[in-house]
């Protein structure tokens, strides 16, 4: 007789019960929608038990009817947290007397491991959607594979929508054709368009649920964090911060210091350890640093060992640590969606209340936060409506799966559009794909380098060698990182890497930080960075490709109506107040539509500052625009420099009236010029390539230096840009380009609102609101280290704006 979803076998009841647990309806609900064959969407708070709600129906499932191969895949956008849900798992299985293996899957898994888990999977495993794309590569997929019953994906939000979403959404109709049973339930705390989601999970599977976490989670305890001393015009580290900041470590149990960079995490880390009279066991986390490193430090984290840990985004999801008692954000968060998934590692409980302190690092930041902590009062989150997938990654997905077996194209593509991603492809792009896939397309068939398939008589395509499949399994993924160098102490081993360009700009005496300690460069050999200990103040900090996010839409809204509402300023810190204040006196305040412009001359430049409010890479692409504009209208501009906030230009002639240099017709062939001319589509086309297995960047034997690779790319786009204009790699570019590096999207429609609301305000000195932006200049690169050294010239600025214009130039 089937069980009504409100109970539980009495093994399981008297389990929860020993814990101290009820079921939670959303639990229960899964185990309901397993039993009716449906796959799932589980939207619940951060501490709701979403990974054992994930798990309870194949739990089920296997006590009752134990199975020989694989039954359960689960799917992490993390290797850490595919690491810390097997040795969650471990408890309830031991207490409830399970006979059920569980093992994990990532590149950190040994070669043997790897292979002996296709011959004899666990009954459980634990991968990422790179891990899952190698697996289905291979010959035996449909016999690893042909057992399964259920597939989890955790964090689902983090995915869908990405690059590594797509891979992942064709990895998932694959398993659709090789286990036609089997069941998918998604996971997450965050979903701004559950309905989008739920299509992503279900495509080509069973029908979906969509689950809400019922009981709702105590509200946040957040604050933000203003140290009573100073508050920065500009700068991006919050080193000043670091006193208070250690001050709230040491008054807490266990902490995490989120950041937004790498950079920041070695920063953070060194100003926290030399405050750290306590002796306090402090640690730090990172992508770069060595999975050795970061597996002590998330294992000491698990034991309670540590009493606060810096982090970037390597451990911003899931990772259930139910002992940490505070989470401190270090630099804006730059999205709501990403503070709530941040706030709640904090107690990760329901019933109790996360705590989190958000440290902004300068006045701009301030606002930011404030939008941030409204944004998740209110329950509202971040997140763009579904996009096509990307025409790169389906190129490598059709390879892989040529590496497992031949295929017919028309069944393919039939399995492809099933999925949400790529539900629109046409079947022209789709053949234009796979002969770019075949021999590289019209303008490069000619070369036998990139001939990869053939027909094998039967109206399917195989590879040319078995030694393709080798070269793509050693270049699968869609996170393309500049390349990297080992970092060693000696002879030692590593304890990271840094990328090549950083290592290529020391010589041999420089100091840096890395993996929390103070290095001096010695030399490169062997594709490592030979260094030793070293003292000093003034290190180097390396830099990583990514930098920092761009202020998402929801926020950027938030912000502009904070600043046209005077009555919210009364939760502003004060200094921020009186700034705001300041500027309404001296200028003006946007409006939540208008686009303020700004014009004053300083020495012998002349200065325009537009506050959008877009986002960093749509104001890097306004300014390019911009200044080719005032080239052409005469006004000789000498630079920009563009925020999260603003983008402001200078030159040696005057903006008089800057409303046609916002006109939309800017994206039309102003747009297709830069872009023809600049750099980005060659940055972008060189990650295109790697993706599609255009260039390779490992190869066996040997693997291909940074500048290589891109001395190649730039080779092929040029070939392809005169002979073969419309090649399916060009147009993934431009379709990468007007999405990511330049967002033409959101930057259209910035224009498009401020038509007819352009606020011009010609001023005869800079303004308040204007400060920040023009500490920036010359800034990029900086190290934070160095924040504390534009305190001189904050102060010569905020001088000049309050008693007038004096005749130096600030520094460019």
């Amino acid at each position: 007789m089937q069980r009504t979803p409100q109970t539980l076998p009495a093994k399981y009841a008297e389990w929860f019960a020993r814990r101290g647990w009820t079921p939670h309806p959303h639990q229960l609900a899964l185990v309901a929608a397993a039993e009716a064959g449906q796959s799932a969407l589980l939207i619940a708070p951060t501490g709701g038990g979403k990974t054992l709600a994930g798990f309870l129906p194949s739990l089920l499932e296997l006590d009752a009817t134990p199975a020989t191969g694989l039954h359960t895949l689960y799917i992490s956008p993390l290797k850490a947290l595919a690491v810390d849900i097997e040795r969650n798992l471990a408890a309830p299985i031991a207490e409830l007397g399970l006979a059920v293996t569980v093992e994990t899957r990532t590149g950190d898994t040994p070669a043997a491991k790897r292979a002996r888990q296709r011959r004899r999977p666990p009954q459980m495993l634990m991968t990422t959607p790179e891990s899952l794309a190698l697996m289905l590569s291979y010959a035996d997929a449909p016999q690893m594979f042909g057992q399964l019953r259920a597939v989890i994906v955790d964090e689902v939000h983090a995915l869908a929508g990405t690059k590594r979403g797509d891979l992942l959404a064709l990895g998932l109709a694959r398993l659709a054709h090789l286990a036609p049973g089997s069941r998918r339930t998604g996971l997450s705390a965050t979903v701004a368009h559950p309905d989008a989601l739920a299509a992503w999970i279900g495509a080509g599977a069973a029908p979906v649920r969509l689950v809400g976490g019922g009981t709702p989670a105590a509200a946040a305890d957040v604050s933000i964090l203003i140290p009573p001393d100073r508050l920065p015009w500009a700068g991006h580290m919050a080193v000043h911060a670091m006193p208070a900041v250690y001050r709230a470590i040491v008054a807490a149990g266990t902490s995490i210091v989120f950041v937004n960079t790498r950079a920041q995490a070695e920063i953070v880390f060194q100003e926290l350890w030399r405050l750290n009279d306590d002796n306090l066991a402090i640690a730090l986390h990172h992508g770069s640093l060595a999975v050795e490193q970061r597996r002590r430090v998330e294992a000491a984290m698990a034991a309670g060992r540590l009493r606060a840990v810096v982090a970037t985004s390597s451990l911003d999801l899931g990772i259930d640590w139910a002992a940490v008692d505070l989470v401190i954000q270090v630099g804006a968060p730059k999205g709501a969606s990403r503070l709530v998934q941040r706030v709640g590692r904090s107690n990760h409980r329901l019933d109790r209340p996360s705590r989190a302190i958000l440290v902004p690092a300068n006045r701009f930041e301030v606002l930011e936060c404030r939008a941030a902590l409204d944004a998740v009062a209110a329950g509202t989150l971040d997140g763009q409506p579904p996009r096509p997938g990307g025409l790169d990654v389906l190129a490598q997905h059709v390879l892989g799966t040529a590496c497992a077996a031949p295929f017919d194209p028309d069944a393919l593509y039939a399995e492809v559009a099933a999925t949400q991603p790529y539900a629109g492809l046409s079947r022209a792009d789709f053949g234009d794909v796979v002969r770019f896939v075949e021999n590289g397309g019209y303008a490069l068939g000619a070369y036998e380098q990139w001939r990869r398939l053939e027909p094998t008589g039967d109206g399917r395509l195989g590879l040319v060698h078995p030694s393709i499949a080798r070269r793509y399994r050693m270049n699968v993924g869609t996170i393309v990182e500049a390349t990297t160098l080992k970092v060693r102490i000696g002879r030692g081993r590593a304890l990271g890497e840094v990328e090549e360009y950083f290592a290529l700009g020391l010589v041999p005496g420089d100091t840096f930080l890395f993996a929390g300690q103070l290095l001096r460069f010695e030399g490169i050999r062997d594709m490592a960075v030979i260094a030793s200990r070293a003292a000093g103040d003034q290190p180097k900090i390396p830099a990583y490709a990514g930098g920092r996010m761009p202020l998402t839409t929801h926020l950027a809204d938030r912000v502009r109506a904070m600043l046209a509402c005077p009555a919210s300023w009364d939760a502003l810190p004060a200094p921020v107040h009186e700034w705001l204040d300041l500027q309404r006196w001296r200028s003006v305040l946007p409006g939540p539509d208008d686009l303020l412009v700004e014009t004053f001359p300083r020495g012998r430049l002349h200065y325009m500052v537009a506050y959008c409010f877009e986002g960093r890479n749509a104001h890097q692409t306004l300014g390019m625009l911009l200044t080719r504009r005032m080239e052409r209208a005469g006004l000789k501009p000498l630079g920009f420099v563009a925020t999260d906030y603003v983008v402001a230009t200078w030159s040696l002639a005057p903006v008089l009236d800057p409303a046609p240099l916002f006109d939309e017709d800017m994206l039309g062939d102003d747009l297709e010029e830069w872009m023809a001319e600049s750099t980005l589509l060659k940055r972008t086309f060189r990650n295109v390539a790697v993706i599609a297995g255009l260039i390779e960047r490992r190869h066996p034997g040997q693997e291909k230096t940074g500048r290589q690779v891109t001395f190649n790319a730039d080779l092929i786009y040029d070939v392809l840009r005169r002979h073969e204009p419309d090649h399916i790699l060009l147009r993934a570019t431009r379709a990468d380009a007007a999405e990511g590096l330049t967002d033409v999207r959101r930057l259209g429609h910035m224009l498009a609102r401020a038509q007819g609301h352009i606020l011009h305000r010609p001023l005869a000195r800079i303004s308040p609101l204007a400060v920040p932006v023009l500490l920036e200049i010359g800034r990029e690169g900086v190290e934070g280290a160095r924040d504390r050294l534009l305190e001189d010239l904050a102060a010569s600025l905020v001088a000049e704006m309050e008693t007038g214009p004096d005749q130096a130039a600030i520094p460019l």
